[in-house]
């Protein structure tokens, strides 16, 4: 198909741009984590579920303390607030884990720089679904299949649709609508709205 083989270059040369951006970003962002003295790796390893289920490591820049895992189970039982927060939209608005340094990379998305590695690889797109984490694939449901005909990718759908007052059913939704719709317009349409949100001109 047309779109796929080109879709492929685009996601090469870009996946090239973003490895240029990568190194400055790296020593800035290691530089910044020093000062606050925190001197553990800035990268963050997670197995996620790729294009027809297959699993594979997604790479991020890290924006939580490092044993990010052990303190939510902590903070989930300490407050039932947050737990039916996290349990509509698998995340936490203001989550306490977050770190400094990881609030500014936040921000302006620098978090999401690394996955350029996993673009390169044929892993992810720069445009696709979000790449969901294998414990949610119950809570996808019958979404799931529709979800993961696409790789995931960097930005999406749900990143340019006020993505932090979305549910996670409707997220899903959204998502499997990426799926049918996805072509040339379509990403086109979502890599100019991606840039608008970074530089927060909504």
């Amino acid at each position: 198909m047309l779109y796929r083989f080109f879709k492929r270059v685009f996601d090469i040369i870009f996946g090239l741009i973003g490895l240029l951006i990568l190194i400055p970003t790296t020593i800035i962002i290691k530089i910044a984590y020093m000062c606050t003295g925190d001197f553990h790796r800035i990268f963050f390893s997670q197995e996620r579920i790729g294009k027809n289920g297959k699993l594979f490591k997604i790479i991020k820049y890290r924006t939580m303390v490092v044993d990010a895992e052990e303190q939510l189970e902590k903070i989930l039982k300490k407050s039932s607030k947050i737990r039916a927060e996290y349990e509509v939209n698998k995340k936490i608005k203001n989550d306490p884990r977050v770190t400094k340094v990881g609030r500014f990379v936040r921000r302006f998305s620098l978090d999401e720089l690394p996955q350029f590695l996993n673009v390169l690889l044929g892993q992810m797109s720069i445009v696709g679904n979000r790449p969901y984490l294998p414990r949610e694939k119950k809570e996808i449901g019958k979404y799931f299949d529709a979800i993961v005909k696409t790789k995931p990718g960097i930005t999406g759908l749900w990143q340019v649709s006020g993505h932090n007052e979305v549910s996670f059913k409707s997220r899903v939704e959204l998502e499997a609508t990426y799926s049918d719709i996805a072509g040339f317009r379509t990403d086109l349409r979502i890599i100019f709205r991606t840039f608008k949100a970074v530089l927060g001109l909504h």
